[in-house]
């Protein structure tokens, strides 16, 4: 792995060069792709760069200690020396992560399905609660929530809700909400106290640009009718709703929301692309996931993944064993704790496919 260290160093000075050059410069997609690779690469060389110093500072520092016969300043050099190695230790590790392939999605906006499943009407106020827990975990981080579309229950609950979350690396965080999450707590709806168990599910796609992934127009059929409302009755007088029909995949998109019917192609457009890519990228994972431990963010999506206790205040993430004792907090949008320690977990499973169990 440190055998490539150089080679980014060479590459970094190279894309510096690069973003000097006037042709770079009067190509605003070249320039902004070179400008995004600058952000990724600096952090990385400059702790490459400091990991170089530090072992020039150990050599230093030893040829001080095997030259020296001064008590005092042999002391002051074992010191040093036990500093520089405890620092060096630490960069390697963060290196060694640093240099863990990424996912290509990771820098990718996501669209966000999420579908009140098991437990009727509560189900689906627990999907308006994961709604407003995801919304304001994306506001936290600076990212922009649109909602796509959505099918909204009478007593104010989602039975399906799809939303567009755009930002800096929003898939790198988000891909591990796949799944199944489950609640226990007393419905309001409930006059004898007893706790129910009610699920949710969650689908985090990233979203496909025509330059990731195209889909061939005459592999979609399209339908164009009048949106109706609740009950069947016509809210457009003009055919404006379209439905989207992938017929390779029979993978279906309706979309009526907006009044022009270009609009709702669109929106349909981009649900469609990135649920076709999405069932690509799964089934080639599948292949590579068979002989990896966890399966974190491209597992099974009926797989319940966490639980939200409500008479204990507890969130329980499964796959890793994670308990924290701050459900309000949680679903108020405060993911850090849980979603940082999946990163580090899945960094950790992914090193030690690197490296061999015994590195």
């Amino acid at each position: 792995m440190f055998e490539q260290l150089d080679s980014l160093i060479f590459r970094y000075d190279e894309v510096n060069e690069l973003l000097s050059d006037p042709s770079v410069i009067s190509d605003t997609n070249r320039l902004r792709e070179l400008t995004i690779e600058e952000s990724d690469l600096r952090p990385k060389v400059e702790k490459i760069k400091r990991y170089k110093q530090i072992n020039e500072e150990i050599g230093e520092t030893e040829e001080i200690l095997s030259e020296n016969t001064d008590d005092e300043m042999a002391e002051l050099a074992k010191e040093e020396l036990s500093s520089l190695k405890s620092e060096r230790e630490e960069l390697e590790s963060q290196i060694k992560i640093m240099m863990i392939p990424e996912d290509p999605n990771d820098k990718k906006n996501i669209i966000m399905e999420i579908r009140g499943a098991a437990g009727g009407d509560e189900a689906q106020l627990f999907a308006g609660d994961l709604l407003d827990m995801y919304t304001h975990y994306a506001t936290n981080q600076g990212w922009k929530v649109e909602v796509i579309d959505a099918n909204i229950t009478g007593i104010g609950g989602y039975k399906e809700v799809t939303l567009m979350i755009s930002g800096d690396k929003v898939y790198s965080k988000l891909k591990y909400e796949n799944g199944a999450h489950r609640v226990q707590r007393v419905p309001e709806t409930e006059s004898q106290g007893r706790v129910h168990t009610s699920t949710a599910t969650v689908i985090v796609m990233p979203e496909a640009e025509e330059i990731d992934f195209d889909i061939d127009d005459n592999d979609i059929r399209v339908d164009i009718y009048h949106a109706s409302g609740a009950g069947g009755q016509h809210v457009n007088k003009t055919a404006s709703a379209v439905r989207l029909t992938h017929i390779p995949t029979n993978t279906v998109v309706a979309m009526q929301d907006e009044r022009s019917q270009l609009k709702n192609r669109e929106k349909a457009m981009k649900i469609l692309r990135a649920r076709v890519f999405d069932k690509v990228q799964e089934e080639q994972q599948s292949e590579i996931d068979a002989d990896r431990k966890l399966k974190i963010g491209t597992g099974d999506r009926s797989e319940r993944i966490r639980t939200y206790n409500f008479p204990q205040s507890r969130v329980t993430d499964h796959r890793i064993g994670l308990t924290i004792q701050q459900l309000e907090s949680i679903l108020s949008g405060n993911l850090d704790d849980i979603i940082d320690a999946l990163i580090v977990y899945d960094q950790t499973q992914l090193l030690e496919e690197l490296n061999g169990p015994n590195s």
